[in-house]
């Protein structure tokens, strides 16, 4: 286990976003003395940094190239310590015995207004639950859900598999401020959301009782982890995500990681992420959507998700009509493994399927 630390200088600050903001600073210390690196903090657990400042830095990810945006993470400003927030209620603790614990007020916390009505419920009355694999399926099932059902309020439940704050997401930012998530709901170790809770079940729960969600989606933060092997990797609690959602009553839909440029053979087509999330883990009966796009390689696709629902699953075949034209009008940047739109273009539409699919399952009125 290891962490290269580094102390630098901030030379000038870059863009922000709800809970973050990049800056540039000189290295003062290690071999990489006098480089300029780019860096991320999150103003609510370091304080707001400012041009001079003396930061401490994690740059461990950024030099072994792993998937942090290409940032150094800010640790502290050691001369500059914000203050101590007021006294107030709340005792969840996240990112627990790590140096940057935060203790937040959970939905589910006994301090909070929310607690009887989460104290004993155990009933989603059927709401729709979209489970995607990666961070970056998000505002592609949104985009499939406004397709259908433009007034739906849907609510991101974010676990803890990828990033923990989730001030690291520009998509939740982007997102929330366009009114095209009503709420982003943070679970486990997870943090900062509108909402804080201690489980994926109280997650979602929360998404239903508190914020009013007709859709609920459900996905991990950025930066999921792999190891290349059957077992090993984050998106594996997607599989949870869907039992959870069938064990309160609601109707879990698994939104397909589909890709066809990812070079790595185990992720085209249908990832072996979503054949062993969905087709081993998730032990309740789910539904699969998949678009009816034409072609050979859609083709390929839909023989996959029939062989996932040869036992339990509900194989669905949704239109694909519109959903590009649904998928343009984002508001934030679509992007799964720094390819767009234009180079993996299944990917997004298979998310935005499976988002259509869940506003099929609203009650109509």
């Amino acid at each position: 286990m290891t962490i290269r630390w580094r102390s630098a200088t901030v030379d000038r600050l870059g863009a922000a976003w709800a809970g973050s903001v990049e800056l540039h600073a000189t290295l003062t210390s290690g071999p990489e003395t006098g480089t300029q690196v780019k860096a991320l903090a999150h103003p609510d657990l370091v304080g707001t940094p400012r041009p001079g400042d003396r930061v401490l830095l994690n740059v461990s990810a950024l030099a072994r190239g792993l998937g942090t945006g290409g940032y150094a993470l800010v640790v502290a400003l050691p001369d500059r310590l914000p203050a101590d927030p007021e006294p107030g209620p709340g005792h969840l603790v996240k990112a627990r015995y790590t140096p940057l614990q935060t203790m937040v007020l959970g939905a589910d916390d006994q301090e909070s207004a929310h607690h009887g009505l989460l104290a004993e419920a155990d009933d989603l009355a059927g709401t729709p639950v979209v489970v995607a694999d990666l961070h970056s399926a998000l505002p592609a099932v949104v985009a499939g859900v406004r397709a259908a059902a433009p007034g739906a309020r849907v609510a991101y439940v974010m676990t803890d598999g990828g990033a923990l704050p989730a001030a690291f997401s520009r998509a939740v930012a982007g997102l929330r401020e366009a009114g095209w998530i009503a709420a982003c709901i943070t679970t486990g170790q997870a943090f900062g959301g509108d909402l804080e809770t201690a489980t994926v079940h109280t997650g979602l729960l929360a998404a239903r009782l508190v914020t009013g969600a007709d859709v609920v989606v459900v996905a991990q933060g950025p930066g999921n982890l792999g190891t290349g092997s059957r077992w090993g990797f984050s998106g594996v609690a997607a599989g949870e995500a869907l039992n959870a959602a069938a064990v309160l009553g609601g109707r879990p839909v698994a939104a397909l990681r589909v890709s066809e440029a990812d070079a790595r053979p185990r992720h085209r087509g249908v990832s072996h992420h979503s054949l062993t999330a969905v087709g081993r883990v998730a032990l309740a009966p789910v539904d699969v959507p998949v678009p009816d796009t034409p072609g050979a390689f859609a083709d390929g696709v839909r023989e996959q998700a029939r062989g996932l629902c040869t036992d339990r699953h509900r194989y669905v075949e949704v239109p694909a009509a519109g959903l590009d034209e649904a998928l343009a009008t984002s508001p934030v940047r679509l992007s799964t493994m720094g390819r767009g739109v234009d180079q993996d273009r299944a990917s997004f539409v298979a998310a935005a399927a499976a988002g259509r699919h869940a506003a099929t399952l609203l009650p109509r009125t």
